[in-house]
């Protein structure tokens, strides 16, 4: 089968605020340790990777902010860009932060060619806030700003979205996260806080936009827009806890998202804290569609771990999923023949897909087609919805783009055959290989 089969084509001011001037406005560096800015009780401020934090600023004691809805160039990673829907000029939004009892005032303006309004997904407020449009407000029209405002009533891990038009806006990315700080903290002190949104895309190769109407087969799969090698790694400490806040607003996809390396407690959904008594370890959690799930963790071992979703066909990046197996079929007669007319020619599959990343075949203009990225050893042939938790002993003098560096005699590798004598295996036994 020719490699063309194989294609388919986003300051919080002091004074009477609670949260540290200054992170709000920062567009947090990469992977970078949160600044030690915090909310109550000495709460670490949340980090979006690749992402922001939506500024605030308090004016009679109302913290105010502003969304601007409206479509934007985003690239999913180097050589995939598309034409797509966010708020303040990227997607997800930024990440909304504040504090249990605030006042909030979001204005909302709009700039995309269709109306649209703004849900706060999970939040108790009045209902003529709750952003429905028809059953709780009119549409907000292009051009117009609307306002809305209420209390933090409850503290939490929330999200915001359109809820007009909801199949196309959520679509094509008006989606954002929102956390709201107790104002006492519950559990222990968490040293690091990260929020994750995960999203889903149909983009057919060549395309400029993604398609709003797809039901299946996604082929762009991300955390905070992002797709690997372009997700900022998540770097921490051994020994810190660290809280990771997981959203999922993609159109129909649940994610199980899986940690290596540690097990983690999940404390919390976007309906409230989960009780100490009901919470128990795990490796994989799973993040249904418009849902939330915090996880704490506290890592033991240094080193690069990875974070996937464990659908295998969430970790790739534009592969055609409605192909014919080729795995162990013999196409030596057909290669020669094709080979005729079509000089290169080379029927991909019939060993795996490994390696395919690492082929420096042409491609059609704005597509990624092949997965991966590099890594300290060799190729990481893992895309789509995949980052790295870098645990560090320093965390906070760590480079955010290194690899970890192994102690020797750490690192699995070629096993020799008086090794293996010495241990009773038999080198000969099980090296013929698979058909």
């Amino acid at each position: 089968m020719d490699r063309r089969s194989f294609i388919h084509a986003g300051g919080l001011a002091a004074g009477a605020a609670l949260i540290t001037r200054g992170i709000a406005h920062a567009q947090e560096r990469p992977g970078a340790p949160p600044r030690r800015t915090s909310a109550p009780g000495a709460q670490p401020a949340v980090v979006t990777p690749n992402g922001s934090t939506l500024p605030l600023r308090v004016v009679d004691g109302v913290k105010v902010g502003h969304l601007v809805a409206g479509p934007l160039e985003h690239e999913f990673a180097p050589g995939l860009k598309c034409e797509v829907w966010g708020y303040n000029g990227s997607t997800p939004g930024p990440t909304i932060e504040a504090v249990e009892g605030d006042r909030l005032r979001i204005y909302v303006t709009n700039s995309l060619p269709e109306a649209t309004t703004v849900h706060w997904h999970g939040l108790v407020l009045p209902n003529g806030m709750d952003g429905v449009s028809g059953l709780n407000q009119r549409p907000i029209l292009p051009g117009e700003t609307y306002v809305y405002e209420f209390v933090l009533r409850y503290p939490g891990t929330y999200m915001y979205h359109s809820h007009f038009d909801e199949m196309t806006q959520i679509a094509l990315g008006a989606v954002g996260m929102f956390v709201v700080h107790p104002k006492r903290p519950r559990g222990p002190r968490v040293d690091r806080d990260f929020v994750l949104m995960t999203h889903e895309w149909k983009i057919n190769a060549g395309a400029r936009r993604p398609d709003p109407n797809a039901m299946s087969d996604f082929n762009v799969l991300t955390f905070n827009g992002k797709s690997f090698p372009a997700t900022a790694p998540l770097l921490v400490g051994r020994g810190e806890r660290v809280r990771v806040r997981l959203g999922n607003l993609g159109p129909m996809d649940h994610h199980p998202i899986h940690l290596h390396g540690l097990s983690f407690q999940l404390t919390a959904t976007d309906g409230g804290y989960v009780p100490e008594s009901a919470q128990y370890p795990e490796t994989t959690v799973l993040v249904p569609v418009g849902s939330t799930r915090v996880i704490e963790f506290v890592p033991e071992e240094a080193g690069d771990w990875a974070v996937h979703c464990h659908m295998t066909h969430h970790t790739m990046m534009q592969m055609g999923h409605g192909l014919p197996n080729m795995v162990g079929a013999d196409t030596r007669a057909l290669d020669r023949r094709m080979s005729r007319v079509m000089p290169g020619y080379m029927t991909m599959g019939t060993t795996g897909m490994g390696g395919m990343g690492e082929m420096q075949m042409a491609m059609p203009a704005n597509s990624l087609p092949m997965r991966g990225g590099a890594g300290p050893f060799s190729y990481i042939d893992m895309g789509g919805m995949f980052t790295v938790l870098k645990v560090r002993d320093d965390p906070d003098k760590a480079d955010p783009n290194g690899w970890y560096a192994h102690p020797a005699g750490t690192v699995a590798g070629p096993a020799s055959a008086e090794r293996m004598r010495a241990d009773g295996i038999d080198p000969a036994a099980g090296v013929k290989r698979g058909g």
